[in-house]
């Protein structure tokens, strides 16, 4: 039974694969043309992705470097997803206009919202440079004098690209460093909020529906990119004008159905298919499920407060969205790895994969004994890798005190030279200038009990050797975290204010050190910083170079299987159709969902399903306008194109090149896709265009954006 086991195993990887797997790297799209035709694409590979000529990639930009959006009108008009866009929404709100809660629209170009730090990157072209970083490399060099060296080559093809242009380029490691590609881009750096619809339609379901499907979330943001006089990137500015874009997207209003054709075009984040079996076991059975508690502590503080105040729940909002994002993402992929027998199908494929590599003295070499050494290096660096991860949940997600810690600490340690260079005042106050866009969004009550909660969580958690001494007794957390909230000074800005003006000199700098939670942070910082980072940092470096051999063998022995490299955060194309799934015994999901269930679950009562009343009003009399079909209001969609965290705000492109919707989720049960895709259940999930047009025009009265766009019916 195991010999057919691993025979079927085989057949799917090498001749069965569905094309809907894989994150395809855009300037190779040719190779898939042919399949994409099959599937209904209307396409040639130049309309896609073309260096020379007005292509789609141009209307596609890297979001603030951690989402897609896409640009859909001659005028600059960018749309991505409200949680996108959610930190710029947050940042413009307060209780006297409450963006977040009645949503907010431009009328006019001079009513649009800076956004300080935001960006949006055009790609330019993708190079290959493997061959001219290879040539340069000494084969007889150890692993890590040829990466210093590829750091040479790189950054020299890098001041290539860049001289004589305004562009910026990057080179990244794919295929854990067998193959390098070049990302040339144009860096837009002023663009403006333009429209944003109530949380109750870009956040509705809140985390009951996140990564779950039925779904009914408007999930879309409006923004404007804006270029100086020469239509280039240019500093905020009043005298800037609206970006003139190479090419922007159609909108489809066209009828959609079952199995119609759909393409992703974005930037995804991380996958990591290609994780040995006992790295998978670890990240199911121990790693995920201690962050996964880590993070429904801190959630259950946060959404208590939340609801106790609407002054809470605007300054808590953006970070409870980033908390439980991943969160919840992590549950849903545990139960689709142990649901599909990931571990398993690893073991097995892994046997095949030594069984090759002893069929053939070369292999045998160079393959035979990867697997092996990379699950004994997994075992032997699990504890630091796992403290690296608490560390990280504890210190950068947990307890806001350790960013203002970190900020404080990293300005007393400059004091010296402030004080040597005569600018110590100066620099003061500008360390106090900046206390405000802190405590702005912070609430120290609630700050203390995440605190108290997460420091026994993490003590719990974290070997002996990795443990902080002011942690080490279990018994006296909570009094520690008494002790901090009561007598700090970076919980309450004035003292923090009054504390820094006192400070005329280095000796009186080190005075503030003596601060309770300065004290912890210095000792988790040098714990993080001298052991845990350099053990995981080891690690890393050691697994992947293992990787690159591990992946060079599955390219060279199964020649026959579809190879596409892990996301990392490039533009990647990925394209399958409009259809819905049948994840589970006795569950089948439709491929779309329509206002009728909006209203159902508002029904319910839920505080998640809360609705606007003028919102009910409107889905009631079904005044759905032009954008209804067959005379109902699509809101959602799903398809199966392989999608991940950075795909959020992605287009899905239709046939012919046109936007038919914003990728903005998975199904829960396609959340495991980041380490192995199941081609018969993921799912990707998107806002249908039209349900974007309608809450735009009929809804939010901002129509005058929909005349921007071209609209193909």
């Amino acid at each position: 039974m195991k010999l057919i086991a691993t025979l079927g195993l085989l057949l799917v990887i090498s001749f069965g694969l569905r094309a809907e797997e894989g994150m395809l790297i855009p300037s190779l799209i040719s190779a898939f043309t042919d399949d994409m035709k099959a599937k209904g694409m209307k396409l040639t590979a130049d309309e896609i992705y073309s260096v020379n000529n007005a292509s789609l990639k141009d209307a596609i930009l890297h979001f603030n470097g951690g989402c897609t959006a896409e640009l859909v009108s001659g005028k600059g008009l960018l749309l991505t997803n409200h949680h996108c866009g959610f930190s710029q929404i947050q940042y413009h709100s307060s209780v006297k206009n409450d963006y977040l809660k009645y949503g907010f629209w431009a009328k006019k170009f001079e009513d649009e919202l800076p956004n300080p730090s935001l960006y949006a990157a055009r790609v330019v072209r993708i190079e290959d440079v493997t061959q001219q970083i290879r040539e340069g490399l000494d084969d007889n060099a150890d692993d890590a004098m040829k990466a210093l060296k590829a750091q040479e080559i790189a950054k020299t093809l890098i001041e290539d690209a860049e001289r004589g242009t305004h562009y910026k380029a990057e080179i990244k490691p794919f295929n854990y460093g067998n193959d390098f590609y070049m990302i040339v881009k144009e860096v837009f750096t002023d663009v403006r909020l333009v429209g944003a619809p109530p949380s109750s339609v870009g956040k509705f379901g809140g985390d009951t529906d996140n990564w779950v499907w039925p779904r009914h979330t408007g999930d879309f943001s409006v923004f404007r990119v804006y270029a100086g006089a020469d239509n280039k990137p240019a500093d905020y500015s009043e005298d800037n004008v609206p970006y003139e874009p190479l090419h922007y997207l159609p909108v489809s209003m066209k009828p959609r159905k079952n199995g119609d054709f759909t393409m992703v075009y974005g930037f995804p984040g991380t996958t990591e298919q290609h994780l040995v079996s006992d790295q998978v076991a670890y990240y199911i059975n121990k790693e995920r499920p201690a962050r996964i508690g880590m993070r429904e502590k801190s959630l259950a503080v946060i959404d208590a407060a939340m609801l106790a105040s609407d002054e809470t729940r605007i300054q808590y909002a953006a970070k409870q969205a980033r908390i439980a994002n991943a969160y919840k993402k992590w549950i849903g992929q545990i139960d689709g790895l142990k649901s599909l027998g990931a571990i398993e199908i690893k073991k097995e494929f892994e046997e095949e994969y030594i069984k090759r590599a002893k069929s053939n003295k070369e292999w045998k070499n160079k393959y035979a004994g990867l697997v092996e050494e990379m699950n004994a290096l997994m075992a032997s660096n699990v504890e630091a890798d796992f403290a690296y991860a608490m560390y990280v949940e504890y210190m950068y997600v947990g307890p806001e005190i350790f960013k203002m810690a970190r900020s404080i600490q990293a300005f007393l340690d400059k004091v010296p030279s402030y004080e040597e260079e005569g600018v110590l005042k100066e620099k003061i106050q500008e360390q106090i200038d900046g206390l405000d866009a802190f405590f702005k969004d912070y609430n120290v009550e609630v700050d203390r009990e995440i605190f108290r909660q997460l420091s026994n969580e993490f003590a719990k958690q974290v070997a002996e050797g990795y443990k902080p001494d002011m942690l080490q007794k279990q018994d006296k957390i909570n009094d520690l975290s008494t002790k901090i909230y009561e007598k700090s000074i970076l919980v309450d800005q004035q003292r923090l204010k009054k504390a820094l003006k006192k400070i005329k000199s280095a000796k009186k700098a080190e005075k503030l050190e003596k601060d309770l939670a300065l004290e912890l942070q210095e000792e988790l910082n040098n714990i993080l910083r001298g052991k845990v980072i350099g053990e995981y940092r080891l690690y890393k470096q050691q697994i992947e170079g293992l990787l690159q051999k591990y992946v060079a063998g599955k390219y060279e022995m199964f020649p026959d299987a579809n190879h596409w490299p892990d996301a990392n955060g490039t533009m990647r194309i990925t394209y399958g159709l409009l259809e819905g799934s049948a994840p589970t015994d006795g569950m089948a999901y439709t491929e779309h969902t329509t206002v009728k269930g909006i209203l159902a679950k508002h029904r319910t009562g839920k505080t998640d399903f809360d609705l606007l009343p003028d919102l009910v009003e409107l889905y009631e009399k079904e005044k759905y306008g032009p954008y209804a079909q067959d005379g109902e209001l699509w809101v959602c969609f799903t398809g199966s194109n392989h999608t991940t965290g950075g795909n959020s705000g992605s287009p899905v492109i239709d046939a012919e090149g046109n936007l038919m919707g914003l990728n903005f989720d998975r199904s829960w049960e396609s959340t495991m896709s980041d380490f192995m895709f199941d081609a018969s259940r993921c799912r990707n999930i998107t806002v249908d265009i039209r349900y974007v047009m309608w809450v735009m025009d009929i809804y939010g009265g901002a129509g005058h954006l929909v005349k921007e766009m071209t609209i193909v019916k």
